[in-house]
């Protein structure tokens, strides 16, 4: 599938704020059916530290996926479709697509469930209510009133959330609290504890509900953390009191009886429980019906659901085919009569859909892209236990379903892959690297390029390799774990008289070894050093893994030296290859500071790549200490205040904690004079390079010469990079 995607649907013009957008419907599906009908049944079956036991593992699992979440929604700009936006962006749409067709599914079918269980719990006032007739009635009241706004949709969740808790105070205060009536663990006489773990484990389970209106938010990227993170702190304070409330309530025997509405034999007024249970399910079939045709829409956006199903009505902002399609599905549903089987399925494509954003979180932490700057940073570790303890949870709940679910994504996955690999294998570890080191290079040479997806695999000339030891040690930092550093010793003579080569290039390694520095080294013969360097950057790397970013060291004493680096750099320009031209400091003073101070101008699109190769040099431990100062000149106090807030609004947008210095020129002293006093005792500067002209090279390296003058260790930058002007 040839589909091209930039950054998804069209935000619609709701604007919704942390607490009606995330927070009420994340509650609401968190405290649901299953806190009304189950938990009493969990705490006589496992008793009061048994089901604490269970509430604890569940609520684990729920906050580290919300930690992931969080990581995930701090980390770019998040559009409509919740959790399949969030997949499809960091693992591709075959992947995201997977994921996310089973997930609308999941969530109209679950309108379905959700009616279906209202419709049901109006038996015991009308034993002959014709369920599936006021199932399908439910659906379409819940469909229409979604239809007719959303806001006003979720703005009536307020009352029922008033309902919820006055029911919840109504027990807390009925109870008379004695001491627990049941055992602290067991006596387990219906289930064991993954059956009675499976049964509540779906109640928690509602942290995509807010999640889902990603594109209605004002600020996705603020509003996502703190609704899910403090509806998951109010879940688990919930499900934690509940258990000790009926405990002391109740005695086992009657705590399992699934027969009756147990909250009313212990609530203060009992009568305050149905319309706080009927609430929570109808609350439940809200979140449900205004969250599947949102991701149905950024499907269709995306190319891989009709795009009729994209379309937005102007005046309401909602996605109304899509829309009308999960109100129709729901209404199918109805049809199937007993849900039990498919429920337990649905809840399966709900848990692979945590445990992916858990993976995706892990591992985009784990790799290091230099794109992952999530405000709130997870270690790798907790999201993948968080995948794991999805994957425990789903075969917790039934094997078989999930095995199902499994199946089923995977099947959709190479069915919107559309095509295969074959392995070659030989030696299982030798087969095993060999196919996936093959895999890989296919993967790279027809993956497109895109400024979110540039790691810098850095390219470093030599003549004498000790020498330049400082420039290697500064590419290697940037491409710490990220990209590849090859260093190329150039010999000026002749291939036949290169049989050394082999041998220096062996030692070369071992120096670099014993510095602890990782890159490749070459030795490479050639009969001309500045002519060569073109040929030798062009021929640089294999299968998506080329060079993008030179490297070259400059003593910093000869002007027709730095000449000729600047005639190079104008030609790996020509290449799309960025420019760093390394200068050691000439006088050799310890750093005042551990400050790496950023020179921007503004015009040439350098400051770019400078801020990320001062982030990136910070992620290295040697460099953890270090200050990033962006520092700017200007001539006036209107340019000082205005550079000022460009500033302020750009570092929080690309994510890069910088310290800021807008300088104004006093009167009488140069540019150079002033960039060089406000440098001094730094550890390392960047600066950004213009293209000199050909024949005028020479001229702009004695004035690079006279303004470096005096400066600590510099990095001269040159952007010729995908991302010129993009940085994300």
């Amino acid at each position: 599938m040839d589909t091209q995607v930039t950054s998804g649907a069209t935000r619609s013009q709701l604007r919704l704020g942390a607490f009606i957008g995330v927070f009420t419907p994340t509650t609401l599906t968190i405290l649901g059916v299953i806190m009304y009908l189950r938990l009493g049944w969990v705490v006589g079956n496992a008793g009061l530290y048994g089901a604490l036991a269970i509430v604890l593992f569940s609520n684990i699992i729920t906050l580290l996926t919300s930690l992931s979440l969080s990581a995930l929604a701090t980390n770019m700009r998040v559009g409509v479709g919740g959790a399949y936006f969030l997949i499809s962006r960091s693992l591709g749409l075959e992947v995201g697509g997977a994921i996310g067709i089973p997930l609308f599914l999941s969530q109209a079918l679950s309108v379905t469930l959700y009616c279906y269980g209202l419709s049901e719990a109006l038996l015991a006032p009308w034993p002959n209510a014709p369920v599936p007739i006021v199932a399908a009635i439910l659906i379409v009241s819940v469909g229409a009133l979604a239809a007719r706004s959303t806001e006003l949709a979720l703005k009536l969740q307020l009352p029922i959330m008033a309902l919820i808790f006055a029911s919840i105070l109504s027990l807390v205060v009925g109870v008379e609290w004695g001491g627990s009536q049941v055992p602290a663990f067991g006596p387990w006489e219906d289930v064991g504890f993954w059956s009675a773990f499976a049964v509540f484990f779906p109640a928690v389970t509602g942290v995509l509900a807010g999640v889902s209106l990603s594109g209605d938010l004002k600020d996705p990227g603020r509003a996502i953390p703190i609704g899910v993170l403090t509806a998951v702190g109010v879940g688990f304070v919930v499900y934690v009191g509940v258990p000790f409330a009926l405990a002391n309530g109740l005695d086992g025997v009657t705590l399992r009886d699934t027969s009756q509405l147990i909250w009313t034999k212990v609530a203060w007024a009992s009568w305050l429980v149905y319309p706080g249970m009927l609430g929570a399910i109808l609350s439940s079939a809200f979140g449900s019906v205004l969250g599947a045709p949102r991701t149905l829409q950024a499907l269709a956006h995306d190319r891989l659901a009709p795009s009729i199903l994209a379309e937005v009505d102007e005046e309401r902002g909602e996605p109304t085919w899509a829309l009308r399609l999960t109100v129709a599905i729901a209404l199918g549903a109805v049809l199937l009569g007993n849900l039990n089987a498919v429920a337990t399925v649905l809840t399966m494509f709900f848990l692979t859909t945590y445990g992916t954003l858990n993976m995706v979180a892990g591992l985009e932490a784990l790799v290091g892209d230099p794109s992952f700057r999530p405000r709130i940073r997870i270690p790798w570790v907790v999201s993948l236990l968080g995948a794991v303890g999805c994957l425990v949870a789903m075969f917790a709940i039934s094997p078989v379903a999930c095995l199902v679910a499994i199946l089923v994504e995977a099947l959709l996955y190479y069915y919107l892959r559309r095509r295969s690999l074959e392995a070659a294998f030989g030696d299982v570890r030798g087969g095993v690297l060999l196919s996936s080191a093959r895999f890989a290079l296919l993967g790279l040479r027809e993956f497109r390029v895109d400024p979110r997806n540039w790691r810098p695999h850095i390219l470093v000339f030599t003549t004498d390799l000790e020498a330049s030891i400082p420039a290697i040690c500064i590419a290697d930092a940037v491409s710490h774990h990220r990209g590849i550093v090859s260093v190329v010793t150039l010999r000026e003579g002749d291939v036949e008289d290169g049989f050394q080569n082999v041998e220096q290039a062996r030692r070369n390694d071992q120096i670099l070894e014993e510095r602890g520095i990782q890159a490749f080294c070459e030795v490479i013969t050639v009969p001309d050093l500045d002519e060569s360097r073109i040929t030798v950057a062009q021929a640089n790397g294999f299968g998506g893994l080329d060079s993008n970013t030179v490297m070259l060291r400059w003593p910093g004493e000869d002007a027709a030296a730095l000449g000729r680096l600047l005639a190079l750099s104008r030609k790996l320009a020509l290449l799309q290859k960025s420019t760093l031209i390394h200068r050691e400091a000439r006088e050799q003073r310890p750093a005042l500071t551990d400050d790496v101070v950023v020179w921007w101008k503004g015009l040439q699109h350098n400051g770019d790549l400078m801020l990320l190769l001062a982030h990136l040099l910070r992620q290295v431990p040697r460099w953890g200490s270090a200050r990033i100062v962006l520092k700017c000149v200007v001539e006036d106090a209107d340019s000082l205040a205005r550079q000022e807030e460009e500033f302020r609004a750009l570092l929080p947008e690309i994510r890069i904690k910088a310290d800021v210095e807008v300088l104004l020129r006093p009167e009488g002293q140069s540019v150079t004079d002033l960039i060089r006093d406000h440098s001094k005792g730094a550890r390392l500067v960047f600066l950004g390079m213009s293209v000199a002209r050909a024949g005028e090279e020479e001229d702009y390296a004695t004035t690079l010469m006279a303004f470096l003058e005096g400066l600590p260790e510099t990095v001269l930058v040159r952007n010729a990079g995908p991302f010129r002007g993009r940085l994300v």
